[in-house]
């Protein structure tokens, strides 16, 4: 049932099916996610690596805005995984079960956002660009550092250079061991970090064909699965609080 899922999902015991499951669907949101951003401002709002290359370059070139952007994107970033930090460290605090559900519920906030203002925003060239990496930098940065928390740093769904790094290194030590049995690869974290790399390709296929059928709209349904699974383990700490404390 979904919300059984959603509870298995975002539970605070955590097993390496329970990470991974979450790593693809995060993964697949990260994916469509960036490619709709592209689409909307020309530029990949989860690829940090390239907002420091855009600030090197915008400083060196005498472009204000893009060094202005370029930085904000950072800044961006990292106070959505600070947010993220600060929202799960409440939670276990608090011995919640909402406490990986409430940065994807910030996220989906994030996206709604984005998906009902981006059309007003368009009109406003002077803010728009500036404003749309800012918001979805943000939500970039809380999914990173969600899944990292949750998968102590073993996964990552916003970037793929890490992915296919580790892929790599996968790859190497199955070759490697089929002549030398002391070192082996792991078939499992290959499909794993396989998984994330088709989640966020499918995830970008969809993200660009939605936003260039529906544009901002797009991003409504992914913040509503997010929402969806999010609010199932949020609704569960409400209605413990409801009913008190039991001995």
């Amino acid at each position: 049932m979904p919300a059984q899922y959603a509870r298995r999902l975002l539970a605070v015991e955590r097993d390496a099916q329970r990470n991974a499951h979450l790593g693809w669907v995060l993964a697949f949101v990260a994916g469509a996610t960036n490619a709709g951003g592209f689409l909307a401002v020309q530029q990949y709002t989860s690829h940090m690596t390239g907002m420091v290359s855009a600030a090197a370059d915008g400083l060196v070139l005498g472009r204000p805005q893009a060094l202005a952007t370029a930085i904000g994107a950072l800044l961006s970033f990292t106070a959505g995984a600070t947010c993220t930090s600060l929202l799960v460290n409440f939670g276990r605090q608090r011995q919640a079960h909402s406490v990986f559900a409430l940065p994807l519920l910030l996220e989906a906030a994030c996206l709604i956002a984005f998906g009902l203002m981006g059309a007003w925003l368009a009109d406003l060239h002077a803010l728009f660009i500036p404003a749309t990496v800012a918001v979805l930098c943000f939500t970039m940065g809380l999914q990173n550092a969600l899944i990292t928390k949750v998968s102590r740093a073993e996964i990552r769904t916003t970037h793929v250079t890490g992915i296919v790094t580790d892929i790599g290194i996968e790859l190497g030590r199955l070759l490697y061991g089929l002549g030398k049995p002391p070192v082996q690869g792991s078939a499992a974290r290959l499909r794993l970090l396989g998984g994330l790399l088709l989640a966020f390709a499918v995830g970008g296929v969809v993200g660009a064909w939605a936003f260039k059928a529906l544009g901002y709209a797009a991003t409504l349904p992914l913040a509503a699965l997010l929402a969806f699974l999010g609010a199932v383990p949020a609704l569960d700490d409400v209605g413990r609080l409801r009913s008190g404390p039991t001995d």
